[in-house]
């Protein structure tokens, strides 16, 4: 637990204030083809600012660019670039980095293209909202931020990646090295383009070197490989993401990655949330449901804390340590109906004990209702340590409320309380983190 407390704290402040003298930027797409936008093709040149058709523009409320990566390029560190409305699609860039996210050897060339790149300074990206603002990058590094501490981006939709054919090319919407970045009310969604004979597709967003990253009130939906993955020394906090419809898992935390991982819905995945190598996590309050493989998983080396979250209806385990070196803590989670699925990565059952018991306390939990069991390969808890096997009754079976009656009601750990002060309930309506 005292580990657990000092990764929270490691992971606050990740956003620093834009320093003063900031200057705002407009982009809008008609004025890539009209100089002066939409105003000028009406013939009304006062408001168009004076512009000649075909002009670039100066950045402007009057006389924006036309084209969003000359206005990144034209930004001065601290600056925010308002992104009217429209479709903005980047010209792919092919490069070579020195250096590979997940890779058994890190100094390794890879071979990746770049969409849209923020380099060496810390931009402001305001976007009219995921409907409106839409980011066709082309490329597999969709949005590259390098060497950029303090950037934000929010209100915009990014699509439209090309994988690359380097299958060890960390492809993602947002690729995040050196960097420290917040990313809220974004969506990244459709970026399913698959080059034949790599099996990795394009994930959400990716930590890299160095990476400070928040994710919050987002949608990550019908990608082709992880949500969020973390690589080498990266550190996120992922919150009250939508995060559905991909391969690969949900969240994965690898190398010596660590994150802090509360009240995201996670579905339709190949995997849940996963911790790896020595990496360390926060896992509270996440509903993990209808996952082909396992819910979520702890191997490696890695540490996590899991608590008060929902694990159901995946396809293999619910939770499986699946290392003898993974240690933390597993509280507070109702894990049902999972195991509906021939096995494939683990065995059909709530609990999957592949590592050290005593490493790895299981307590206050309510596990119910699993195809081939409850608990495989230890004991079965039910009734020890406040563990329990029941229906929790929730309001329905994408609802996790917990209904009258439940019996996950105040029956969670006594060292985690509800935001009233009261015990906690089971289930992600319960314990400190809940909403």
């Amino acid at each position: 637990m005292n580990r657990a407390v000092r990764l929270v704290a490691i992971l606050v402040g990740l956003l620093a204030a834009a320093p003063g003298g900031a200057a705002t930027i407009f982009v809008d797409d008609d004025a890539a083809a009209v100089g002066g936008g939409a105003a000028a093709a009406n013939g009304d040149e006062a408001a168009a600012g004076g512009r000649d058709a075909g002009a670039p523009g100066v950045g402007t409320r009057g006389n924006p660019y036309g084209d969003l990566q000359t206005a990144i390029d034209a930004a001065g560190d601290g600056d925010t670039i308002v992104i009217l409305p429209g479709t903005y699609s980047a010209s792919p860039v092919s490069f070579v980095e020195p250096l590979c996210g997940n890779c058994e050897e890190h100094a390794t060339d890879v071979a990746a293209t770049r969409g849209f790149l923020v380099e060496g300074k810390a931009l402001r990206l305001v976007g009219s909202g995921p409907g409106e603002t839409i980011l066709v990058t082309n490329a597999g590094y969709g949005i590259l931020f390098d060497g950029s501490y303090g950037s934000h981006v929010t209100g915009v939709t990014i699509t439209g990646g090309k994988r690359d054919t380097d299958g060890m090319a960390t492809d993602a919407g947002v690729v995040v090295r050196r960097s420290r970045v917040a990313l809220d009310d974004v969506a990244i969604v459709d970026n399913t383009d698959r080059a034949e004979d790599v099996v990795v597709g394009i994930g959400g967003v990716m930590g890299r070197e160095g990476a400070d990253i928040t994710v919050t009130a987002s949608t990550i939906r019908n990608n082709g490989w992880d949500g969020v993955a973390l690589y080498r020394g990266s550190t996120a906090v992922i919150t009250d993401n939508e995060i559905s419809e991909g391969r690969g898992a949900g969240i994965g935390i690898t190398w010596d990655a660590a994150a802090l991982v509360l009240r995201n819905r996670i579905a339709g995945y190949w995997k849940g949330i996963g911790s790896f190598g020595s990496s360390r996590a926060v896992v509270r309050n996440n509903a993990v449901f209808d996952n082909l493989g396992w819910g979520i998983v702890a191997t490696g080396e890695s540490f996590m804390e899991a608590a008060n979250n929902v694990i159901a209806r995946n396809g293999n385990c619910g939770f499986a340590l699946w290392s003898e070196d993974a240690t933390g803590l597993f509280t507070n989670n109702i894990v049902v109906e999972n195991g509906w699925r021939e096995e494939w990565v683990c065995a059909q059952v709530g609990i999957w004990m592949n590592g050290s018991p005593a490493s790895f306390p299981i307590t206050h939990n309510n596990v119910w209702n699993n195809a081939a069991g409850e608990y495989r390969d230890m004991d079965d808890l039910t009734g020890i340590e406040g563990n329990m096997s029941v229906d929790p009754l929730f309001a329905d079976s994408l609802d996790f409320h917990l209904g009258e009656g439940s019996p996950a009601i105040d029956a969670g750990n006594p060292l985690f309380t509800d935001p009233d002060g009261g015990r906690s309930d089971l289930g992600i309506y319960g314990g400190p983190a809940a909403r």
